[in-house]
């Protein structure tokens, strides 16, 4: 089975970053997401979902992006259940964030292109990108494209 989500948006506000009563860092945070497609009126209609990062990536986040940020984030979407104070059952759904990269410009609130501000856990296979790919040398030949 897969749980995979991409996403690319802006933060609608300041990463809250938090240490659990373990000492985890948990960072939380919401991101706008306008819809490929416009309504009638011409306007594009905006979701907002709500993120949260752990550990390393969690301090990532809260140190390297504000309100307004774009950010490209993949993650798994997650599910949580409670009971509110008045005795109702609640379901509330999010993306727990696996990796981030900078979009946009430094104006907008990101980083440029040709920072290096990317965040993926690491490798558990060691050299090579996250999930064990590694990266193809100059000799391609046998590729069918």
């Amino acid at each position: 089975m897969l749980n995979i989500i991409v996403i690319h948006g802006r933060l609608t506000k300041e990463p809250e970053l938090r240490m659990t009563q373990g000492g985890t860092p948990v960072a939380s945070f919401t991101v706008a997401v306008d819809r490929d497609y416009k309504a009638e009126d011409g306007k594009r209609e905006t979701d907002f979902v709500d993120c949260v990062a752990w550990r390393k990536g969690a301090e990532h986040i809260a140190n390297h992006y504000r309100k307004g940020s774009e950010i490209l984030l993949t993650g798994r979407l997650q599910s949580r259940d409670w009971t509110d104070k008045q005795g109702n059952k609640r379901k509330a759904w999010e993306i727990v964030v696996e990796r981030t990269d900078f979009c946009g410009s430094r104006q907008d609130g990101g980083r440029d292109a040709t920072s290096s501000g990317a965040y993926a856990p690491p490798s558990p296979q060691g050299e090579g990108f996250a999930g064990g790919f590694a990266e193809l040398t100059d000799d391609d030949g046998d590729l069918p494209f």
